[in-house]
């Protein structure tokens, strides 16, 4: 199988036309490898199993994250390719299904493996310790693929107002997180800072549909302008200096995300395009482009193990009663190559055993009956894999629930949203493939 599938990745990279963007491709694997990389780095597990946050325990490497912290860049990158695939594909509930398929089958192999691990584990007594820590972590990356998810969802009508309105449609955005951080820190309003997991996200995928019609000419005062901004609001601010959340921290930047955070995208989004010259010459190589077609075939299923294969790592090491020195300490530095390696290998031998439900879906003809059932279905989704990556898989048999801004969800329900929500947009599908079969008769 593995020859297969190099042979099909260099037959893709053949084949590909003179008009794709590659750096475009480039940015999307380099943004979620630099994020695999970050989640390795910061769990700093010690000798009593304990997952700690290497960025507590040294605060200094906090300003790292302003480099680091890429997932604007995979949000951008995200709004150029839904730029380019609803246009391709218009009609509301073939889009919709398309981009499902693509997230939730690897997801919910994930989320079926886990579960039926967790069960496993909690009835036979063994989910605790280095266990139970990773029952509750490994679905936390999950919140990643919710608001990739709410981002196709609003695709469609955020892709009308970029077309009539081009920067006046991200300056709206904007305004309207800006406006949620006043109503939050100034006036205290509860709950309203939930809004800006939209405002925030979405403004940065704005930016995408602009480089894709071409008017991001002007990178260095994005990236300029989103740097100082950033800088003054941690500065002058309630905002703290790490891009990504930490614990025990009274506010975040990232959940719910900040205004402070999408300064910081708007620096990393300006920055990436300044590199945009020598990283098209790069990825123009022919065998730097066969790897990226490669990597790209599989990102989804390694970014969703690369957790499960860290957290393995740890505890055959402490399995084994392998001495774990103290996070940060040079004993400890010195064994970060040697755990990547071993995790970069088991993430490796995951990746061969799920990938082919990564597999893109070959598109049905549509004509776009079926949308507000479309629409109900992702949204069920969305907050369903949210849901997931709050509640973790601990305490399955105990009714462990947790609370998504008010909703409160256990596991078991968090899944059955998904399910429900997938089954309702392939039911929109089958309605509009319906619906265009009626009408091509009727002609």
């Amino acid at each position: 199988m593995g020859s297969r599938n190099r042979l099909s990745a260099a037959a893709l990279a053949a084949a590909t036309p003179a008009t794709r963007d590659r750096y475009v491709d480039l940015l999307r694997v380099a943004s979620l490898a630099v994020v695999v990389l970050g989640h390795w780095l910061m769990a700093a597990v010690g000798a009593d199993g304990q997952v700690g946050n290497l960025l507590a325990v040294v605060p200094e490497l906090q300003l790292v994250t302003w480099v680091f912290q890429v997932m604007p860049v995979f949000f951008f990158v995200g709004g150029f390719s839904h730029a380019l695939a609803h246009r391709s594909r218009p009609a509301y509930p073939a889009f919709l299904r398309a981009r499902l398929q693509r997230l939730l089958r690897p997801t919910m192999v994930f989320v079926g493996v886990w579960g039926a691990a967790a069960l496993v584990l909690q009835l036979s007594g063994a989910d605790g310790g280095l266990t139970g820590v990773a029952l509750r972590l490994v679905t936390q990356p999950l919140w990643f693929i919710g608001i990739y998810l709410a981002m196709v969802a609003f695709t469609p009508p955020l892709l009308k107002l970029h077309e009539r309105y081009g920067w006046g449609a991200f300056a709206g955005l904007v305004g309207a997180a800006v406006l949620v951080d006043v109503l939050r820190f100034a006036a205290h309003v509860p709950f309203v800072e939930f809004l800006n997991f939209a405002f925030v996200w979405l403004a940065v995928h704005q930016l995408g549909f602009l480089r894709a019609d071409g008017m991001l000419r002007r990178p260095a005062l994005l990236a300029g302008a989103g740097l100082l901004g950033a800088t003054a609001l941690v500065a002058l601010g309630p905002y703290p200096l790490s891009m990504v959340g930490m614990p025990g921290e009274k506010v975040s930047n990232m959940a719910p995300p900040t205004l402070a955070l999408l300064c910081h995208g708007l620096w990393l989004v300006g920055a990436v395009e300044l590199l945009k010259g020598p990283g098209a010459r790069f990825v123009a190589r022919a065998g730097v482009w066969r790897t990226v077609v490669a990597a790209n075939g599989i990102a989804m299923t390694a970014f969703l193990w690369h957790l499960t294969a860290m957290l393995a790592v740890y505890g055959v090491l402490l399995g084994t009663g392998a001495t774990l020195p103290d996070p940060a300490s040079g004993a400890w530095w010195a064994q970060v190559p040697l755990r990547f390696a071993a995790a970069a290998l088991l993430t490796a031998l995951l990746v061969a055993a799920f990938r082919r439900f990564e597999a893109p879906v070959p598109p049905a003809p549509s004509t776009g009956a079926g949308g507000p059932l479309a629409a109900l279905g992702i949204t069920l989704a969305l907050l369903g894999v949210l849901g997931l990556s709050l509640t973790g898989f601990a305490g399955l048999l105990d009714g462990h629930a947790a609370t998504l801004i008010v909703l409160p969800l256990t596991a078991p329900a968090a899944v059955a949203l998904i399910l429900t929500g997938w089954l309702v947009v392939e039911r929109a599908g089958r309605v509009d493939r319906a619906h265009g079969a009626v009408t091509g008769r009727s002609r």
